[in-house]
């Protein structure tokens, strides 16, 4: 395993192993199961290109209201756990702290990509943000805490984990592409990316 840091941004090169990543996939089917994956709207009533669902106390959602976390899936359906195997990973790399509120899960297709964003809808930053790479490859851009600020990509693979603390914690981030077909994980290609986030 590699460990780079890349505009503040920690990233922890090939983390989880292939078992360990099938074990997550499983448990995140078993998610999505429960709460079903959803397109959410932006505020300005266009339709995400990313699927997403969550696991936890609350949920990361949007609409033409705007950004917040909901404590329902929008069915009405109570969120599930976050599963173990994803808790455990927050244990490793934030040892010694409360654990997450919400695991956002953002599933991308083939053209799905994510746009220069920062994780900001929660009361207290000085928490970290963990994210998870599952499938296939995507290029993940870093920023930092102004959106016009200067960025440098780095290929984000399966298995690779990213800390988002201190002057990254409010950085921008994006996916620009992912590299459909580059892994073998999902049967039907695609990423998923686990977002581990304290809410309040």
């Amino acid at each position: 395993m590699t460990v780079l840091t890349v505009n503040g941004f920690t990233i922890h090169k090939g983390r989880i192993g292939p078992e360990g990543q099938e074990a997550m996939v499983k448990a995140i089917r078993a998610v999505a199961g429960a709460a079903p994956l959803f397109s959410p709207l932006t505020p300005w009533g266009r339709p995400m290109r990313v699927k997403m669902t969550s696991a936890g106390r609350y949920g990361w959602y949007s609409d033409r209201r705007g950004y917040r976390y909901i404590d329902r899936h929008p069915s009405g359906a109570p969120w599930p756990s976050i599963p173990e195997p994803v808790l455990a990973e927050w244990r490793a790399l934030v040892p010694g702290t409360r654990l997450p509120d919400c695991c956002l899960v953002n599933f991308y297709g083939r053209d799905a990509r994510m746009g220069l964003h920062r994780d900001a809808d929660e009361r207290d930053f000085s928490f970290p943000v963990v994210s998870i790479s599952l499938g296939d490859a995507a290029t993940f851009r870093m920023g930092g805490p102004s959106r016009a600020d200067p960025t440098r990509s780095v290929m984000l693979e399966s298995g690779d984990v990213v800390v988002m603390a201190g002057a990254a914690r409010l950085a921008y981030h994006g996916i620009d592409r992912i590299r459909f077909g580059s892994s073998r994980l999902l049967t039907e290609g695609g990423r998923i990316n686990l977002t581990l986030r304290v809410v309040d």
